[in-house]
């Protein structure tokens, strides 16, 4: 409600504005030198309100706006009207000497020329400085002292993904169930390898990269999600290998890594970057039964050991029956004996008590 307040506040400065010149007000040489006749004053009226009511339909028709592009636009003109005043002074003695240019019948005054030239070098200046800290709005930071602003990127750490966790798929469930809010980056090398597989002669890793794209097409066209492709590299990671520009990317933007290779998880932790296992979290996710608890199971293949059947919970869980071979095809009740944990997975043993 307070937001079209002020739009309407806005629109009413911006009409009242153009009245104030329609009407013919004094405001210094405005009325016979800029303004002209009426219809011109009609015009630019016109311009102010057609100009409040765009700029208004602008704010509506976009609401979501990144605070770190709003603040290049801003800083990017600061830095570039700066500039601009600087060329303006240095301008300023060369255009003062009260000659022309004759272009066909038409005289330049050397006033013109300079407005010409200040204004071009303005626009350009502009234009370069909001470029500039759109292309490098990551690598910098301002620090305003006294004032704490709400981050727009969500979450404390931006989560780095890797290409595994991207394949396996697992990861938009994860982040879908609203559980992790932080804002998830996807490097440009990562992507690059990603189309590598998706191109693959392999059937099987053809197959496996175009799912992985699937996945990230799925991330970036949710409008929950903070997804953001990172497209340029550091200095540092010339040379390197996938896995180490991915742990130097994490430091750099103090992120943490996501992955699902167990070896990419033991360098990370080596090189003291912060990790996420997704096999650990889907681990620590699966239930857990005590000892001497009853469950209820379908025995579905003979087991490695003697009499052993082996049957699985729908999370994908192994059991490993005692005397659970002679029931393969059967739903049986047993007893909860151990359990295994293992890097590969839990696995649980029971015995054998009853046919369910």
């Amino acid at each position: 409600m307070a937001l079209w307040v002020l739009r309407g506040l806005f629109l009413l400065i911006a009409i009242g504005m153009g009245l104030s010149l329609t009407v013919g007000q004094q405001m210094g040489n405005v009325e016979g030198d800029v303004v002209g006749n009426g219809t011109g004053r009609w015009v630019v009226f016109m311009i102010f309100v057609l100009g409040a009511v765009g700029a208004i339909l602008f704010d509506v028709f976009i609401p979501r706006k990144r605070i770190d592009m709003i603040s290049s636009v801003y800083f990017g003109l600061v830095v570039g009207l700066f500039l601009t005043y600087v060329v303006d002074l240095a301008l300023t003695p060369l255009f003062g000497l009260g000659y022309g240019v004759k272009v066909g019948d038409l005289v330049i005054k050397s006033e013109t020329l300079r407005l010409l030239a200040v204004s071009f070098a303005g626009i350009s200046l502009c234009y370069a400085c909001v470029s500039l800290l759109w292309q490098t709005k990551d690598d910098f930071r301002f620090v305003i002292p006294y004032v704490e602003f709400s981050k727009d990127v969500k979450g404390s750490k931006p989560y780095v993904l890797d290409t595994s966790v991207v394949i396996d798929g697992r990861i938009a469930d994860v982040i879908e169930t609203g559980i992790i809010d932080n804002q998830l980056i996807m490097p440009r090398f990562i992507l690059a390898e990603l189309q590598g597989i998706a191109d693959s002669s392999d059937k099987m890793r053809r197959a496996r990269g175009r799912r992985g794209l699937d996945i990230l097409d799925r991330l970036r066209n949710n409008q929950d999600i903070d997804f953001k492709i990172y497209d340029r590299e550091l200095p540092e990671m010339q040379g390197q290998q996938v896995d180490m520009k991915l742990l130097l990317l994490a430091r750099h933007l103090e992120g943490k890594v996501v992955t699902g290779d167990f070896n990419l998880n033991k360098i990370a932790k080596l090189q003291n970057v912060p990790v996420i296992n997704l096999n650990e979290i889907a681990n620590s996710l699966k239930p857990v039964f005590l000892p001497g608890e009853m469950i209820k199971i379908r025995v579905v293949k003979v087991g490695e050991g003697a009499g052993q059947g082996v049957g699985y919970l729908d999370d994908g869980t192994m059991i490993v029956i005692e005397e659970g071979r002679d029931h393969i095809g059967e739903d049986v009740n047993i007893t909860v004996t151990s359990m295994l944990q293992t890097s590969a997975g839990r696995m649980v043993f029971g015995k054998y008590e009853s046919a369910a």
